[in-house]
């Protein structure tokens, strides 16, 4: 009997323990590759200024669902989560690559569509399409978008930059989409239940707004240039407030503690919270698809940040043995967790 072959499910793992699983073995064998692997994007160096890049795929029905999202948002959308990554190394994106996956369901008057809200971010942040591929899919759309950028080498923000007394901001504010999703979901299932009933959306235009059509915080990283501040470490909101707290800590090394109280949630977002019976600050930490930046400042910067539009100081960066931890408005502490998603489930 041959030894039987070892299986492991990618859930004991999650998310980000698969990530390192696959990727911490692979050293950078050029010296143009600053920053290979761990970050919001790659930073390479030719000589000049430095380039990043960062690519990412969204899958149907796993990132988004074509029942209540429009083609040309979704074209819109693939390309900012691209460009907020760029924004997440303190960089400017230039350039975007762009290659779908198509099923025959999929018409060419709908992939104009699709491609319009390509466009029209490209033109929003003057970025240009400069290439991709088109291919067959058995199921679905694919949709993946490389974004090249860049930044001048000493002002490239990585997430290993945090260290003990830091301040830690959020730009924005955090919660509103996962909120617009959970409108839009329960509007679907209601239709598949009784197709003659019409959406009732509750005027909820930011809430389902931040889903459908994100932007990228590029006006933040003017901001910081015009202010001449450089943050410690960045990181952009996808996976919700928790997750990015974690991956900072994790990549520079420390703790933190996060302020309940000081955390940015809409009007808007608290009591569609509430509606659905959720926790306002469970939807801002666990929620995701915000596209905010969080970063971190040092003390010395305190006073410029406070002249920044938009910011919120939501707690501070601590030594490492202190633990990620969130202090409650009720003044006690919890340590904050982060999976990610798992295999299969789409999250």
């Amino acid at each position: 009997m041959g030894k039987e072959t070892k299986r492991t499910d990618v859930n004991e793992l999650g998310e980000f323990g698969l990530i390192d699983h696959l990727t911490s073995s692979h050293q950078p064998m050029h010296p143009s590759t600053l920053k290979g692997i761990g970050d919001d994007a790659a930073v390479l160096d030719y000589g000049g200024k430095p380039i990043v890049v960062s690519t990412d795929m969204l899958l149907e029905g796993i990132h988004f669902d074509m029942m209540y999202t429009p083609l040309k948002h979704l074209g819109y959308k693939s390309v900012v989560v691209n460009l907020s990554d760029i924004c997440a190394m303190n960089a400017i994106p230039r350039q975007i690559t762009v290659s779908i996956a198509i099923s025959n369901r999929f018409s060419v008057e709908a992939l104009e569509e699709l491609y319009e809200g390509i466009y029209t971010a490209c033109r929003n942040y003057n970025v240009d399409l400069i290439g991709g591929d088109t291919n067959s899919s058995k199921k679905g759309l694919v949709i993946s978008v490389t974004a090249l950028g860049t930044a001048d080498k000493q002002k490239i923000t990585y997430r290993s930059g945090a260290r003990p007394g830091d301040i830690l901001c959020v730009t924005g504010d955090l919660g509103a989409s996962y909120l617009g999703l959970q409108i839009l979901e329960r509007e679907k299932q209601i239709w598949q239940s009784n197709p003659g009933v019409q959406p009732d959306l509750e005027k909820q235009t930011y809430l389902i707004g931040r889903q459908l059509k994100p932007e990228a915080r590029t006006d933040m990283i003017v901001a910081f240039e015009n202010a001449g501040f450089t943050p410690t470490s960045m990181i952009d909101i996808s996976d919700g407030l928790a997750s990015e707290v974690k991956h900072l800590c994790k990549e520079s090394k420390v703790g933190a503690l996060v302020e309940e109280g000081l955390v940015p949630i809409k009007d808007e977002a608290q009591l569609m919270a509430l509606k659905f019976k959720l926790d306002p600050i469970t939807c801002a930490l666990s929620g995701g698809e915000d596209y905010e930046l969080l970063f971190t400042a040092a003390e010395k910067d305190l006073p410029i940040v406070r002249t920044l539009p938009g910011i919120s100081i939501i707690g501070e960066i601590k030594p490492r043995e202190e633990g990620v931890q969130l202090k409650t408005v009720n003044e006690k502490f919890h340590p904050i967790t982060a999976q990610g998603w798992q295999h299969g489930k789409g999250e």
